[in-house]
């Protein structure tokens, strides 16, 4: 299958492009390497090195014998995203090409403005470079399940069937974004639905938890390795807990920690991706995949690094800090993700198992780490 994925640089991107070709795909992808830019930005690096484009590229090339087409270019030109699509003739177009960071989206009216034009132009772009060039293409867009935000009932896959005044229907499950950044994943959902509806697209949009891992079984040269930011804004917290254990500073969850979240490995999300792009959905249609593996509340998942990293001798500390960000502090959190299963999902490895293979990952480079600590503790916060 010829697939051609936006974002083919970045931490999923990457990874996702030596998952496919290892299997037969013909890969293309798009970057305008803009997440380098943006952790530069936060005055951070990944913590894991990567080469460039040119040497991953030819390095896929010599140890896998995979070939990736590949084109430099920016979303928010439809002439760009017209051509390469006009080019490549994609059956699938996987969509990582926007700004990921919750953090960084609320740092200041520029930043906000600029994840919104980013983000939704360049989907606006796709949908109407997909609408007028290759209407057949399949299009997995990379949601969040931070969407949803924490409902104090069950969330569905997207949509759930209500009853009001003696009539009942099927409608998408309410979203309540805790950011500028979930904001433009809300805006682009409504906008992927319509296309769907309006132009007979088909789409599959991912709503994903955090994922975590340093590497997949590709990756057998470093580099091949994907990237691993720890800062406050591109750094998750399980990515952030690591780095912590590893250079010795206390574990900070925010506020008590009881806000809960889904959680999938590296190597398992791209086992979903993959069942996704395999199973395309109908002509028109608009599906939701909930795409995680187990949920964990933020003082679990620290709890979790803690024990790793003792049973390799690190001293580990848990030390919460003020929540600077707004949501809730505790909350019911009971999530759905049955789809993925059906399609053959099956976990591959459980936290405490990958959470050993970072933690040694991480080690050889701390002195990486420790020359960018400060970028791990929190300086946006949601209400300045």
């Amino acid at each position: 299958m010829r697939v051609l994925i936006a974002g083919i640089d970045g931490y999923l991107g990457w990874t996702l492009a030596q998952h496919l070709g290892v299997r037969g795909h013909e890969v293309s992808g798009i970057d305008n390497f803009s997440r380098r830019a943006w952790v530069a930005e936060m005055d951070s690096h990944t913590a894991i090195p990567i080469e460039n484009m040119a040497t991953r590229l030819n390095a896929l090339n010599e140890i896998h014998g995979v070939e990736v087409d590949f084109h430099v270019g920016d979303l928010t030109s439809y002439m760009f995203v017209k051509r390469t699509i006009e080019r490549t003739k994609p059956d699938c177009i996987v969509h990582f090409g926007e700004q990921p960071s919750a953090p960084f989206s609320m740092k200041s009216p520029w930043h906000s403005t600029f994840t919104h034009n980013n983000n939704l132009n360049g989907t606006l772009n796709l949908l109407y470079a997909m609408h007028e060039h290759a209407p057949k293409t399949h299009l997995l867009k990379l949601g969040t399940m931070g969407e949803y935000g924490t409902p104090n009932i069950d969330i569905p896959e997207g949509f759930f069937e209500i009853e009001y005044r003696g009539r009942k229907d099927t409608l998408p499950f309410p979203r309540q974004a805790g950011s500028w950044y979930h904001q433009t994943k809300v805006h682009d959902t409504n906008n992927i639905m319509f296309a769907c509806k309006n132009w007979g697209l088909n789409s599959t949009d991912i709503m994903q938890g955090v994922v975590y891992g340093t590497q997949i079984d590709t990756m057998t040269d470093p580099r091949l390795r994907t990237r691993f930011d720890f800062d406050e804004a591109f750094g998750t917290a399980i990515n952030r807990f690591c780095t912590q254990a590893v250079i010795g500073h206390p574990l900070t969850p925010y506020g008590s920690g009881d806000m809960k979240r889904g959680f999938i490995a590296l190597r398992d999300s791209m086992q979903c991706l993959e069942l996704a792009i395999n199973n395309p959905p109908q002509e028109g249609e608009y599906r939701v995949f909930n795409q995680f593996d187990e949920v964990y509340s933020i003082y679990q998942l620290a709890e979790q690094v803690k024990d790793a990293g003792e049973k390799k001798g690190l001293a580990v500390e848990i030390n919460n800090i003020d929540n600077p960000r707004t949501e809730a502090d505790k909350h019911y959190y009971n999530p759905d993700s049955v789809k993925l299963r059906e399609l053959g999902f099956m976990p591959t490895k459980q936290l405490h198992e990958e959470l050993s293979i970072m933690l040694d990952d991480l080690l050889t480079h701390r002195q990486r780490i420790e020359e960018k600590k400060r970028v791990i503790l929190p300086k946006i916060r949601w209400k300045e």
